[in-house]
């Protein structure tokens, strides 16, 4: 075997293998994001709110309140009105408590729209628990539509008693491009051409 086929033996393993690490880190790459979701979830990193939670605590401890804010905005391109009925409401660690949110859609067109939440301070998302929320699904609005949309949570008994006011934001994003075929409406109190809500 000559000097120069060996050369060649040694410059295609090593293309190989440079091949394959660059192949790994694209898959890597895009298995990133779902995981830092799945971890922010878990864990409440970055404000993330636990996901559905089906039971709040039977008991409720009634010696301390803690008070949630409401804050909403929309982002880039999505044309929806969208606010809380309310900006905050004190509640008991245990209790559940129903708040609504309104949206418009003052467009011609229909819209769909998602809401990603997130929790100030961080550490608090993994006290606020939503057993209901329109976050959970893509909603739906045909032009000069409005709905109320609810969402149902509890803050655990276990939060530090350092941590007496918490903010859930709300970001409201167009996905009408990319939106599914199971979109989930909410119909109730839902009006056409609804005088303006702001």
């Amino acid at each position: 075997m000559t000097e120069q086929t060996k050369v060649a033996q040694k410059n295609k393993r090593l293309i190989v293998k440079l091949g394959s690490a660059i192949v790994v880190m694209f898959c890597f790459g895009f298995a990133l994001v779902p995981l830092y979701d799945v971890l922010c979830e878990v864990t409440g990193l970055n404000g993330r709110t636990i996901a559905r939670s089906d039971t709040a605590s039977s008991l409720i401890d009634e010696s301390r309140t803690v008070r949630l804010q409401f804050t909403t905005s929309v982002a880039p391109g999505m044309p929806w009105q969208f606010k809380p009925m309310v900006k905050y409401v004190d509640v008991h660690p245990g209790e559940n408590e129903v708040v609504k949110f309104k949206a418009l859609n003052p467009t011609g067109q229909r819209v769909v729209g998602q809401a990603v939440p997130s929790v100030s301070p961080g550490l608090g998302g993994l006290y606020l628990n939503k057993t209901e929320c329109f976050c959970f699904d893509q909603q739906a609005l045909n032009s000069g539509e409005s709905v109320e949309m609810g969402l149902v949570f509890f803050i655990s008994k276990d939060i530090p008693e350092e941590l007496k006011t918490l903010t859930l934001s709300y970001t409201l994003f167009n996905v009408t491009e990319t939106a599914g075929a199971g979109i989930i409406n909410i119909p109730a109190q839902r009006q056409t051409l609804a005088a303006n809500i702001y």
